[in-house]
């Protein structure tokens, strides 16, 4: 074997070392995140337990307070129904938004329902210092369960957000040319007749799979998009936007190539810096800009 030939396999298995160690760093982030996302779940879960469990026993010091036996079943029927949701919210997984989410808003109305109780038994006027001093105990509880929720729900949207971004397409490895006559690359104007963009829908385990609607922009040096007609447009950051291609893809989870042409025709264009805007889900995921010679 000559050296020629060991230098190509040394080469090429210093390559093959540094593709898996790149893999395996890509894995790890990827597992990291997932277990971040998990925990901040369970422990919204956890949390919005402890707020049933201290319902519930709210209501039992209710009952101590009144002899009015009418009240003293309906308080008893509300707690048991707070008892009902506490023992569904123990079974739901922590990934489960929806369910949480109903349930977060049946805790919302067994905090109406108090309220009212309570008012209730404040206007009986027959309570002792003891029973006042319970209700007083009890308001205090839920004026701080109250605002734990407060506190709860500012850190779910906080969690929404990162669990979207998570969610996320993302574009990589975007090249972005101006192509002749001959689908050669053009790097003077007057030669331009069509753009070619190529990029790789990334990895995501945790997007939604299924047909996703990609928009791809070419934006020219004045910041106008390249665009077929006035009436092809989409929705980004609450406002319409132009957009120059519409690409549908059907999204499994893995990497997916991606190649788009637009062509000039009559377009004009003129010298300076275009960029190549690829949009998913309503957000940006990647840019790439070129630039053009007179």
């Amino acid at each position: 074997m000559n050296n020629l030939d060991k230098k190509w396999i040394y080469g090429a298995g210093a390559l093959l070392v540094g593709l898996l160690v790149l893999v395996t760093v890509l894995l790890v982030s990827e597992k990291q995140v997932n277990y971040e996302l998990t925990q901040e779940f369970q422990l919204e879960k956890e949390d919005l337990e402890n707020q049933y469990t201290d319902f519930a026993k709210q209501y039992d010091e209710l009952r101590t307070t009144i002899a009015n036996d009418s009240l003293q079943v309906l308080l008893e029927q509300e707690q048991l129904k707070t008892q009902r949701l506490l023992e569904e919210l123990r079974t739901v997984k922590s990934t489960n938004a929806t369910e949480i989410r109903r349930l977060k808003k049946e805790l919302a109305t067994l905090r109406k329902v108090m309220v009212s109780y309570i008012n209730q038994i404040d206007s009986l006027n027959q309570l002792t210092a003891r029973q006042k001093e319970i209700i007083a105990d009890v308001t205090q509880k839920f004026n701080k369960a109250s605002q734990q929720i407060s506190t709860l729900t500012e850190e779910k949207r906080n969690l929404d957000k990162k669990v979207t971004l998570a969610a996320q397409l993302d574009a990589t490895g975007i090249t972005f040319q101006a192509l002749n006559k001959r689908k050669k690359p053009a790097d003077e104007v007057k030669k331009v007749v069509q753009f070619r963009a190529d990029f790789t829908i990334a990895k995501n385990i945790t997007a939604e799979n299924g047909e996703r609607i990609l928009y791809i922009n070419i934006v020219k040096p004045d910041n106008s998009i390249l665009t077929q007609s006035p009436s092809n447009v989409f929705t980004y950051e609450n406002r319409e936007l132009p957009y120059s291609i519409k690409k549908y893809i059907e999204y499994n989870g893995e990497e997916q190539a991606v190649t788009v042409y637009w062509n000039v025709n009559d377009g004009f264009l003129f010298a300076g810096t275009y960029r190549l805007d690829i949009f998913a889900d309503g957000a940006l995921i990647g840019s790439k800009k070129l630039e053009i010679k007179k």
